[in-house]
This record gives structure tokens, C-alpha cells and sequence, in this order.
């Protein structure tokens, strides 16, 4: 342990005064259920919790291996982001009181086979309960939680500047597939090129992660994000300036096969990060239009502040531009 060393050793006044200050932490407000079609994201900015004893009272919200992962750490900085990640996902889920007040302490989690983290719930919670769905993701320097209700959720998060050990199209060579190389390689701005290569790694995490498959279940050279325009069907490569577009899925499995039961948003979040958010889409009635995702984002340091980011009428920004 090194960044909780110093703040679970304490002496009787230390431990007093933790106390105090836990009993003046403010109460998570509760939040209403994502509506259709409408993802609620969290985020927090590692660098803005600075507070010792807040981070001790963190500590004590989680399970006992939850504990024994964050120790394993080596470095504060990468302690400090696990405790938050985990903090994150049990404060927010909390806020939602699905079957009555939930403590973020008393929530419980599994694994699918793919490693997906889930809800694991009592028997007489599943009914309510097993609506709720969540995902998670985070750098160093911002830890994103993404939550639906009654659709598969996946978010991917990455940094602006994210670097590269190889150059990128040799990079993007191994893991992406020709149809996205051969739209990287007609980008000849280095700069323009590496953002856009960042918004499709995003995007396509997002999409493995909302199919509860991960990485290892579904490899990024097996299907290609594209952007289909509105007017005649056709697709081009994901990142070109249209923001009347759909990003799609297109298996290559299946030249002919291009996947309309998912949904995307791309957003830049702190000024410095781009994050994914993929949804599987509602079944629209027949003769209906589907309904389109809405987004609500909130800033949070947990027990101490929430900032409304964008409120669920927010447009979502779907366009790579």
C-alpha cells in the first residue's frame, strides 16, 4: 500500500476528525432512471479529489477484494484510480434506489465469461433490478460510468493526445481492418490522422464492450465502424465531416451485413478526452421511427459535488468532425 498507508494509520484526534468530516459529507442525491433510449454518464477527474480522508472514506465503500485489487496497484496514481473507479460505480448505481435505498457498500458484482463486470442482485431485487445496466471505463486521468436502463451498454474512454509506441497506420495494420487503414492512410495531416484514429478505437471498444465480449471475445479486425450518410445508404469510412450520418457496425463476416441494432454518440468530455457510448436501439413500432439516444452527463466528486454537464435534451454528437 502506498497511497493509503498514511491515511488509515491515524492517531485518536486523526480518527476523530475523520469522522467529523465523514458525518459533513454531503448525501448522494438521488437520480431518476435513465428514460428510453437515454444514457445517464458520470465522470471524475482523479486530479480534482485531493482530499486524504475522503479518499479513506472511499476506501471503506468497498468489498474486502475490491480493497486487495486497489493495494496491488504499484503507484498512488494508479491506487487513487482504482479506489475512484470502483467508488464511481457503487455511488453511482446507489443514486438509483431501483428497489428501495441501496447502500454503495452492500452492492455485489460478477463476471460474465467474457469478464464483463454485472449487477449481481438478491433474488427479490431481480425484478427491478435487472434493468439497470452499466459499464465503465477510465485513464489515468478520468474514470467515465455509463448507465441504461432495459439496453446493453458499452463506453469506452481515451485520452485526446493518447500516444503511440509504433507509427500508426502500422499500429492501425494490426488491429483494424483494410477498409479503416485505407481510410487512416488518405489523411495526410498527421494531426487530423491521429484523432481520428483515437475517435475509431473509441467507438469500436465501445461496440465489443456494450456485446459483453471485450477485446479478447471479438478482435477489432473482425468488423469495421463506418459512417452511413442519410441520403442515398451509402458508407464511408468513420470520421469523415458529415454530421447527418449514422455510425455503423459492418461484420466481415458479411460484406453485405451492416449491424442497425446499435447505437453510437461520440463526445469530447474535460476538454481532453473523446468518449464512446454505444446502446443497443430499442424495437421500434412498426411504422415508427426509432427512437434516437439521448444523453445526460454529469461531472461528480462523490459525496462532495455533482455538476450537470448536459441535460437529456442535449443533442448527441455523433458526427467525427
Amino acid at each position: 500500500m502506498i497511497l493509503f498507508r498514511r491515511v488509515v494509520i491515524f492517531t485518536m484526534n486523526s480518527v476523530c476528525f475523520q469522522r467529523n468530516f465523514a458525518a459533513a459529507l454531503s448525501p448522494l442525491v438521488p437520480v431518476k432512471l435513465p428514460s428510453r433510449m437515454e444514457a445517464h454518464l458520470w465522470y471524475v477527474v482523479p486530479d480534482e479529489v485531493k482530499s486524504s480522508f475522503l479518499l479513506s472514506n472511499y476506501l471503506d465503500i468497498l468489498s474486502p477484494c475490491e480493497k486487495e485489487n486497489v493495494s496491488r496497484m504499484r503507484g498512488e496514481q494508479l491506487q487513487k484510480a482504482a479506489l475512484l473507479a470502483r467508488v464511481l460505480v457503487r455511488t453511482t448505481i446507489a443514486r438509483y434506489q431501483i428497489n428501495g435505498q441501496v447502500n454503495p457498500r452492500s452492492l455485489k458484482f460478477k463476471k460474465n465469461i467474457h469478464g464483463k463486470p454485472e449487477l449481481e442482485w438478491d433474488d427479490d431485487q431481480c425484478q427491478c433490478a435487472s434493468r439497470l445496466q452499466f459499464n465503465i471505463s477510465h485513464t489515468s486521468s478520468l474514470i467515465l460510468c455509463g448507465v441504461t436502463v432495459d439496453s446493453p451498454i458499452g463506453v469506452d474512454l481515451e485520452e485526446k493526445q493518447r500516444k503511440l509506441k509504433n507509427n500508426i497506420l502500422a499500429f492501425a495494420r494490426r488491429y483494424f481492418t483494410p477498409h479503416e487503414v485505407k481510410f487512416l492512410s488518405s489523411i495526410s495531416d498527421p494531426v487530423v490522422q491521429h484523432q481520428h484514429f483515437v475517435k475509431l478505437w473509441t467507438l469500436k471498444e465501445s461496440y465489443v464492450k456494450a456485446l459483453g465480449r471485450g477485446f479478447s471475445g471479438l478482435p477489432f479486425r473482425m468488423f469495421t465502424i463506418q459512417f452511413r450518410t442519410t441520403e442515398n445508404g451509402d458508407s464511408c469510412p468513420s470520421g469523415e465531416t458529415n454530421n447527418e450520418g449514422e455510425i455503423i457496425v459492418k461484420s466481415l463476416e458479411d460484406v453485405n451485413s451492416f449491424s442497425s441494432n446499435w447505437q453510437f454518440a461520440l463526445l469530447e468530455l474535460a476538454g481532453s478526452h473523446y468518449a464512446a457510448i454505444c446502446m443497443e436501439k430499442d424495437e421500434a413500432v412498426e411504422g415508427e421511427v426509432p427512437t434516437p439516444m439521448k444523453l445526460t452527463v454529469r461531472k461528480t466528486i462523490p459525496y462532495v459535488r455533482d455538476e450537470l454537464i448536459s441535460g437529456p435534451d442535449a443533442a448527441v454528437i455523433s458526427g467525427l468532425t
